[in-house]
């Protein structure tokens, strides 16, 4: 089965002091022992880099960058994608909804990879599975 890795599941298991840390860290500790397939996108990627410099300094942008993003396929968002994952962004009009997550829902509906490594609920609302279970 794939996974695919989402920058909250990243921010979750790199941040010690993020409430859902355990479970980020137990849920990818599973996936990496069941020799999942993961896969990221590169707009996941960007705003993974950007959210943990702010937030955690470049130490931890280091970490993701030499540690994670060589476990993962890394599907570039390309001008296809993109337009599709606008319009779905657009047509959403929900302020807590990014583009990066419609690029993603976009990336895993072609790629057909149902679950996501994810600590926020829109992939659930979505219809994707999501590791960690529960909130």
């Amino acid at each position: 089965m794939t996974t695919f890795v989402d920058t909250s599941g990243l921010l979750g298991l790199l941040d010690a002091d993020d409430a859902g840390h355990a479970r980020a860290a137990r849920a990818w500790r599973a996936l990496l022992e069941a020799d999942e397939a993961l896969v990221t996108s590169s707009h996941v990627l960007v705003e993974v880099y950007a959210l943990a410099q702010r937030r955690l300094g470049m130490d931890a942008v280091r970490v993701i960058a030499t540690d994670f993003a060589p476990l993962m396929d890394v599907v570039w968002v390309d001008e296809s994608i993109h337009a599709a994952a606008l319009a779905a962004f657009l047509a959403a009009g929900q302020r807590g909804l990014s583009l990066v997550d419609c690029s993603s829902f976009e990336v895993m509906r072609r790629r057909g990879v149902r679950r996501a490594f994810a600590l926020d609920s829109d992939f659930r609302r979505q219809g994707f599975e999501v590791v960690p279970a529960g909130r």
